[in-house]
C-alpha cells in the first residue's frame, strides 16, 4: 500500500528507515519546509510537496502518515480524513479531548480507520509485562508508579519547539497512559494534581506548559496510577520511561514503557516476600521499527477490516490529560469521560487478531527441568523452581523419581505464581512403576495438586521391581530414597521386572483416555525402539525427551520425530556443563554476543527441539531462559554442528 508521509523531520526518517522490510511503499512526503520534504523524498524516490491540500489532490496514497509536530497532527487529520483518506497519527491524537472524539467519530461516519502512536502494547518487553497480569502472578493490582521523564528537550532534541510548547503530559505521560489504558481500560477520575515549572536558568527557551506535572488517577477497574511527566528530570534519569506495578501477589517492573527495542532487563517480577527476577525475551520478536505500527495497520485496511480502536484509546490518552491540567490548575478532583475502549488483555490486537494454529502440543522455546541430583548430591529445588516461574519458565519438567513434586505443588498453589492454564506440567513414571502406571500418575498428580498433566512420560523404557508407591522421596534420608528407587539383588545388581515396554504404553494410554494427561512420551529412547513403539501405539507419543545437544545430535531420531509431528525436549542441554566450557561454543558465543550456555542452547531451539536446562543460579536461570531469542546464523550452526562425534572426555578442550 503507497503512503503519503506528511512531515519530514527526525521521525520521519525513523518511520522511512523500516519501509523496505514492510509492504509499504512512499509516494510523497509533504513538509512546509519544501527543502526538508525534498531530502527526505528524494533518499526514497517519492515525490514531494509543502501544501498538503496539492499533495493529497495529485497522490492517489491511500493512507497518510501524520509525523508533523504535536500541535499540528489535529488539524493534518481531520484534512485527510475529510479527502477520504486512512490516517496513522503520531501521538497525540489532539491536544483536546472534543477534538479528538470528533477525529474518531470523522473517520466512523467516512467508512475510514484511523490509528494513533504510540502503539507501544505490541512490542516485546511490554508483552512481558502484560503476561504478568495474564498470568494471576500479580493477584489483584491496586497501585501503580509511573514515569515519563522526557527530559531538557533542549539539550537533546534538534526542534524541540513542539515539545516546550505540549510539555511532558502530551508527549512522555501518553507513553504509560497508553499501556494502562489497554490493559485495564478507562481513567475514571483524576484524584489530585500539582504542576510546576521548574527549568533552568541559563536556558533561554522555556516550556509553554509547566515542566513538571504530579498526578494520582483512579481507573475505573484497576489500580490507582501516580504518573509523574516531567520535561525538568533528564532525559537519562533512572526512573526514564518506567512503569511499576503492585498487586496483592507480587509486583513487574517495566524498565521503559515506550521501548521499541527489547532485552533481558527491561522487565523483572517480584512475587511476595522475594527479590525481583528478570524476566527475559524467549523469542527474537520483541524488537519494532517505528513503521511496524502503520505496516500491520495497513494489513488491517487491506483486509477490509475498519478499525478505530488505537484512536478510540488515544482520544481517552488525550481526555486523561486535559483532566490532568484541569486538576492541577482547580486543586480538586476531576472526572474523565470513559470514552476509552475496554482493556483489550494481556497481547491486545492492536490492528486485529492474527489466526493461529492450534497445534495439540505447545510448548516454549525452554524449559527448566526440576531435578534434584546434581554434582553428586541432592539439593532443594525450593528456590530456584520459583524464581523460574518468576522469570517467565511455562514448562516445568518434573518426574516422580525427583522426590519435589509435592514441593513443585507447594509454589504452585503459592500466591505469585502463574495460573495453571499458562504452564505446561509434565512429569514421568519412574523404572519400578512400569507395573503401576496409573497409581504412579495418581499419586504425582495428588502432589503437584493438579486434575491433568499435560505430558506424562516413561522416564527409561526398562521396568524394574516395584517398590510400592514413590511419595514425597525428598523428605526421605537419602540412602532410603536409593533402595526404594534403585533397587538391587544381593549382588548389587539391578531388579528387573517382567514387563514390556509395550505393556507400560498400553497402561499410558489408558491415562489418557482417562483425561488424566493430555499427551504422553517416552525419555532416553534410541531412535529404533522408539519407532517400533510408534508402530505399536494406538496412541503415538506427542513428547520424547533425550539428552542431545552438538555432541550428541541424534539427528536420525530428532528427524524422525520431526516427521511424525512428535515434540522433542533435550534433557542435559549442556552436557552436564561440558560446552560451557568448550573453545569452539566459546568462539561462537562471542560471535553472536552470547553466552556459551545460550549458544549451545540456541542450536536446539533452531532446530525445533525445546532444551530444558536445569540451574540451582538465578542468573544462570535468566540466561538460559533468554536463549530462546537467540538467533544463530548458518555458519554458527555448522561450527556447532561440527562438533558431532567429539569425545566426550575431551571435549571440554576442543579435541
Amino acid at each position: 500500500m503507497n503512503c503519503l508521509f506528511v512531515g519530514a523531520g527526525e521521525v520521519a526518517r525513523e518511520y522511512a528507515a523500516g519501509l523496505a522490510d514492510t509492504d509499504l511503499g512512499l509516494a510523497a512526503v509533504c513538509d512546509l519546509d519544501r527543502e526538508r520534504a525534498e531530502g527526505l523524498a528524494d533518499e526514497y524516490g517519492a515525490t514531494p510537496y509543502a501544501d498538503l491540500s496539492a499533495a493529497i489532490a495529485a497522490e492517489q496514497a491511500p493512507l497518510v502518515l501524520n509525523l508533523t509536530g504535536h500541535a499540528a497532527h489535529a488539524p493534518v487529520t481531520r484534512t485527510a480524513l475529510e479527502a477520504g483518506r486512512h490516517v496513522f497519527s503520531q501521538k497525540p491524537l489532539a491536544m483536546d479531548a472534543t477534538v479528538a472524539r470528533e477525529l474518531v467519530a470523522l473517520a466512523d461516519e467516512r467508512g475510514l480507520s484511523l490509528a494513533c502512536a504510540p502503539t507501544n502494547p505490541a512490542g516485546g518487553p511490554q508483552r512481558r509485562a502484560a503476561t504478568a497480569l495474564a498470568d494471576g502472578r500479580l493477584g489483584t493490582v491496586r497501585l501503580a508508579y509511573a514515569h515519563a521523564h522526557v527530559g531538557r528537550v533542549t539539550e537533546w532534541h534538534d526542534d524541540p519547539e513542539s515539545f516546550l510548547r505540549v510539555g511532558p503530559l502530551y508527549d512522555g505521560a501518553v507513553y504509560p497512559l497508553t499501556l494502562l489504558v489497554a490493559w485495564f481500560g478507562p481513567v475514571e477520575r483524576v484524584r489530585t494534581a500539582d504542576a510546576a515549572d521548574p527549568w533552568p536558568d541559563r536556558e533561554a527557551r522555556r516550556p509553554e506548559r509547566p515542566s513538571h506535572v504530579e498526578s494520582t488517577l483512579g481507573f475505573a477497574s484497576g489500580p490507582t496510577v501516580r504518573l509523574t511527566a516531567s520535561l525538568y528530570a533528564p532525559h537519562r534519569s533512572r526512573e526514564f520511561n518506567a512503569l511499576e506495578l503492585h498487586g496483592d501477589d507480587g509486583s513487574v517492573y517495566l524498565r521503559d514503557a515506550g521501548a521499541m527495542t527489547d532485552g533481558p532487563d527491561l522487565v523483572s517480577f517480584g512475587r511476595r516476600g522475594r527479590e525481583y527476577v528478570s524476566v527475559p525475551p524467549q523469542r527474537p520478536d520483541g524488537d519494532r521499527a517505528f513503521v511496524s505500527g502503520p505496516a500491520r495497520f495497513a494489513a488491517e485496511i487491506q483486509r477490509g477490516r475498519q478499525t478505530l480502536r488505537t484512536a478510540r484509546r488515544a482520544a481517552h490518552v488525550v481526555a486523561t490529560c486535559n483532566a490532568i491540567e484541569r486538576a492541577a490548575e482547580s486543586g480538586s478532583p476531576v472526572s474523565v469521560d470513559a470514552d476509552a475502549p475496554p482493556a483489550a488483555g494481556p497481547h491486545p490486537p492492536e490492528f486485529g487478531a492474527e489466526s493461529r494454529s492450534d497445534a495439540a502440543i505447545r510448548l516454549p522455546p525452554v524449559g527448566v527441568g526440576c531435578a534434584r541430583y546434581r554434582d553428586g548430591e541432592y539439593v532443594d529445588r525450593r528456590d530456584s523452581i520459583a524464581a523460574a516461574l518468576d522469570a517467565g519458565y511455562r514448562l516445568l519438567d518434573s518426574a516422580e523419581l525427583y522426590g519435589n513434586e509435592a514441593r513443585i505443588g507447594d509454589i504452585l498453589a503459592a500466591p505469585g505464581s502463574p495460573d495453571r492454564s499458562s504452564l505446561h506440567l509434565t512429569s514421568k513414571v519412574w523404572n519400578t512403576n512400569h507395573g503401576h502406571v496409573a497409581e504412579a500418575c495418581e499419586t504425582t498428580l495428588d502432589a503437584l495438586g493438579i486434575d491433568r498433566l499435560d505430558s506424562y512420560l516413561v522416564h527409561w523404557p526398562d521396568a524394574w521391581a516395584y517398590q510400592g508407591p514413590l511419595v514425597d522421596l525428598a523428605s526421605r534420608p537419602v540412602d532410603e530414597q536409593e533402595a526404594l528407587t534403585f533397587p538391587r539383588d544381593e549382588d548389587g545388581e539391578i531388579v528387573a521386572a517382567d514387563v514390556s515396554l509395550s505393556e507400560t504404553w498400553r497402561a499410558m494410554e489408558r491415562l489418557v483416555d482417562r483425561g488424566l494427561t493430555r499427551a504422553i512420551g517416552v525419555c532416553n529412547v534410541s531412535a529404533d525402539r522408539l519407532a517400533d513403539l510408534v508402530e505399536r501405539a494406538d496412541v503415538e507419543p506427542s513428547v520424547v525427551e533425550v539428552e542431545t545437544h552438538p555432541l550428541e545430535p541424534r539427528r536420525d531420531l530428532v528427524a524422525f520425530c520431526h516427521q511424525r509431528g512428535i515434540r522433542v525436549l533435550a534433557h542435559t542441554p549442556l552436557a552436564s556443563g561440558e560446552l560451557v566450557g568448550n573453545r569452539t561454543v566459546a568462539s561462537v558465543a562471542a560471535d553472536a554476543g552470547v553466552g556459551p550456555a545460550q549458544a549451545a542452547l540456541a542450536w536446539n531451539v533452531h532446530r525445533g527441539v525445546v532444551p530444558i536446562p536445569s540451574s540451582t543460579d538465578d542468573d544462570h536461570l535468566v540466561e538460559n531462559l533468554a536463549a530462546g531469542a537467540v538467533r544463530l546464523d548458518a555458519e554458527q550452526i555448522a561450527r556447532l554442528d561440527g562438533l558431532s562425534g567429539a569425545e566426550r572426555s575431551a571435549a571440554g578442550s576442543d579435541a
